[in-house]
């Protein structure tokens, strides 16, 4: 069975601090792994749940903020909460127009980093729960033949039977056939619930 808890990896070189967020998580019962260097957290396994990165900005190697670039690359999202002690302004914004969540100067405090932690689990939490809505939606479409798909591209844009007889060449009642099969097919109660589908599929901009 997948293991679904919440965990909550920390990436920074210095142990201490690594140690410190540890505690402070397991505290209050979150689940920590931990990692010395951003090669560490490529090479380890990650559990198939809700999780967040806290990245230390300077680390030897890839810095965090190369590292935040690397994994956008691979398409691997996760919510970051950058924590430095020497950060800037150009440097907060660079990570946070890339998409971070937090940037927490050092020494921070306890409760920032929590609420911050807790933002990034409930993000992840939310894109999970998308994806696998997406992924039933597209397990349905799958069902549909090419015809019927044209005709829900022509339906979710609002246009009635006759629109879309002339448009595909069919006769109206053709089309409402196509249609009733759409609906039953994608299980949709409604039309409004069928644009709602069809709008969950296209592709979103990354977060």
């Amino acid at each position: 069975m997948a293991d679904a808890r919440p965990t909550i990896f920390v990436v920074d070189d210095d142990a201490s601090v690594r140690d410190a967020i540890s505690n402070l998580l397991e505290a209050v019962g979150l689940r920590a792994k931990l990692f010395a260097s951003t090669e560490e957290f490529w090479k380890a396994p990650r559990p198939n749940g809700p999780s967040c990165l806290v990245l230390d900005v300077r680390l030897p190697g890839v810095s965090g903020l190369e590292f935040q670039e690397q994994l956008a690359k691979a398409n691997l999202s996760i919510p970051i909460i950058f924590i430095t002690a020497h950060g800037d302004v150009p440097m907060t914004s660079r990570a946070m127009k890339a998409g971070a969540i937090e940037f927490l100067m050092k020494p921070f405090q306890k409760e920032d980093l929590l609420a911050a932690v807790h933002h990034g689990l409930d993000r992840d939490r939310i894109r999970r729960e998308e994806q696998a809505e997406v992924s039933i939606l597209q397990s349905r479409v799958e069902q549909l033949t090419s015809r019927e798909r044209e005709v829900m591209d022509l339906v979710v844009t609002g246009l009635i039977n006759k629109q879309i007889g002339a448009q595909l060449g069919l006769s109206e009642v053709t089309v409402k056939i196509h249609r009733s099969r759409v609906m039953q097919k994608m299980e949709a109660a409604s039309l409004a619930d069928l644009v709602r589908m069809s709008d969950k599929l296209k592709p979103r901009p990354r977060r």
